[in-house]
């Protein structure tokens, strides 16, 4: 008895195009052909297909089958089990992350940590957040995101709305704030930017996010703050 692709594939629990895979792949021997040109599975390509299929139920990659041996593919089996781990792993984080987005009702992209503050940011506190999550490491992440969620939602939201042509008075009154608050973290002048790719990343990031007043009363916090160590250094001094 001979089967067709169709049959075979369904025999083996999978479908067509698979099997049509394995072939370019040379995983799987090509049959005989009927003297009308179809092909002819018979028990031996039934059998590679169902050993195929159980490689890849294992996680094993069609990469180091080619033509190892059982032996090599036991060997084998330890780093697929570790690689299973780690994905496992992934999934498990996934799953956690998807369930805090879900019970703050954070935007799908937050970043891992911050779901529980994202919902009251604006967009451009968020774009910055995403940021320097990829230019900080663990312990600085952590560290924003300490200070994120110590910010006043009241103040978030007013420098979120703050016009570009918002007067001094209005822009020294938020640098003010921000300062009092010790909330300062849209800033590049961090020491765990560590090189001066990532300090410019943070720069142009800040640059682009953030309208003209809001970027000057950051400069404003940026200045106030360093005039307020030294002055802390001074008196410490005497």
């Amino acid at each position: 008895m001979t089967w067709s692709t169709r049959e075979l594939a369904d025999l083996a629990g999978t479908t067509v195009n698979t099997v049509r895979h394995y072939h370019v792949l040379g995983l799987l021997a090509e049959p005989s052909r009927r003297y009308n040109g179809y092909k002819q599975y018979r028990v031996e390509h039934l059998v590679r297909l169902l050993r195929l299929r159980r490689l890849s139920e294992l996680g094993v990659p069609l990469a180091q089958i080619g033509s190892a041996g059982e032996s090599d593919l036991t060997e084998s089996l330890p780093g697929v089990d570790a690689s299973l781990l780690d994905e496992i792993e992934k999934l498990r984080r996934a799953r956690a992350d998807i369930a805090a987005i879900l019970d703050a009702s954070a935007p799908v992209y937050t970043p891992h940590g911050f779901e529980s503050v994202s919902a009251r940011l604006s967009d451009a506190d968020r774009a910055l957040i995403h940021i320097l999550t990829r230019l900080y490491d663990s312990d600085a992440t952590e560290h924003l995101r300490r200070i994120v969620e110590a910010e006043p939602p009241a103040l978030s939201a007013d420098f979120a709305a703050l016009s570009p042509d918002a007067d001094d008075a209005i822009r020294d009154r938020f640098a003010t704030e921000i300062v009092r608050s010790g909330t300062n973290w849209r800033s590049a002048a961090r020491p765990w930017l560590r090189t001066a790719a990532a300090e410019q990343t943070a720069v142009q990031a800040l640059d682009e996010l953030y309208n003209s007043a809001q970027r000057d009363v950051l400069r404003r916090v940026e200045t106030t703050a360093r005039e307020l160590a030294e002055t802390s250094d001074e008196q410490w001094a005497s």
